[in-house]
């Protein structure tokens, strides 16, 4: 049984309407001390109206969140001091250095003078960006801003960082750098919320997922329990044979789902690998094997099962 850490962010029925639009639907959400958390879905699901209700950014129509035990709307210092946001598009004072630009948002944060200048530097030396510390951020890639970001992040000491699509646009090694980040992160206890439409991203590096769906959560749980859930197993089996009657595989123990791919080619979801059963049917079927193969199922299957879903129910 999944046992959950002390709830940091908890949101109950949480509601935001735009006039005759509802943004979030009645939202049901825990996310527990020192997790990494994925919200996932396409624009408009609801995502970054429910990170603006727990930053306090938003006023909720109805409902309640806690943010670190505070109301946001109510105790937004509190909030602030315990909470960091990494939005999609970074904003910096692009006249100033990246250590300048600490400078202000240290004072601005009410951290002790005497403390400053050392919490910068170990923030630059953990994102690699010492030696760019002096340059103007207007300088800066977008991926050194997303770096400067964390640097902030890491300097205050928040107990939340919330982290909107931090690697759009970034190379893939940024990208191995930045998953390398929140690693450390979550290793120091810090609770990580991370909203991405990188599915694969998302899968490495979350302990759990929220899934969704016209201002609701359609799925919520690990990776691996929703594989199950949703696709059967996380066994992908990928077959090829001319002129088999795809009925014959019918039976077979822990075939979840055979679709079609295209002529002459099925994938199979499984709970397990069923390659030797499959083969057999094919040959006892009279149909000529011409590949077998066994992969893993990913979120993206997932995200794809369970949208595919919605639209037939639609």
């Amino acid at each position: 049984m999944e046992v959950m850490t002390t709830p940091v962010i908890e949101a109950k029925a949480l509601t935001k309407r735009y006039g005759a639009q509802v943004a979030v639907d009645r939202l049901d959400l825990s996310i527990g001390k020192g997790e990494v958390f994925g919200l996932l879905g396409p624009n408009g699901a609801g995502k970054t109206t429910t990170i603006l209700m727990i930053l306090g950014l938003t006023e909720p129509t109805s409902g309640s969140i806690e943010t670190v035990g505070f109301d946001p709307l109510r105790q937004p210092l509190e909030v602030k001091r315990r909470v960091g946001y990494l939005p999609d598009s970074v904003g910096f004072y692009d006249h100033m250095t990246g250590r300048d630009n600490l400078r202000y948002t240290a004072r601005l944060g009410g951290i002790p003078r005497i403390a400053i200048e050392g919490r910068i530097t170990s923030a630059l030396e953990r994102v690699h960006l010492v030696d760019a510390a002096e340059r103007p951020v207007s300088t800066y890639s977008r991926g050194m801003r997303q770096r400067l970001g964390i640097a902030e992040i890491i300097m205050r000491k928040v107990e939340i960082a919330i982290l909107d699509e931090p690697t759009n646009g970034l190379d893939p090694q940024s990208t191995r750098e930045f998953l390398q980040l929140i690693r450390s992160l979550k290793g120091e206890g810090m609770t990580v919320v991370l909203s991405s439409h990188l599915l694969d991203l998302v899968q490495t590096i979350c302990d759990r997922v929220a899934l969704f769906s016209n201002g609701k959560i359609g799925l919520m749980g690990r990776v691996s329990d929703l594989m199950k859930d949703v696709l059967g197993g996380t066994s992908v089996v990928e077959l090829e044979a001319a002129g088999l009657d795809v009925d014959r595989l019918e039976g077979i123990a822990g075939v979840e789902r055979v679709s079609r791919l295209g002529d002459n080619r099925w994938r199979i979801d499984a709970s397990r690998d069923v390659r030797g059963e499959i083969a057999k049917r094919v040959v006892e079927s009279g149909a000529e094997l011409k590949g077998l193969s066994i992969g893993v199922a990913t979120l993206d299957d997932v995200y794809a099962r369970y949208f595919e879903g919605v639209k037939h129910a639609a």
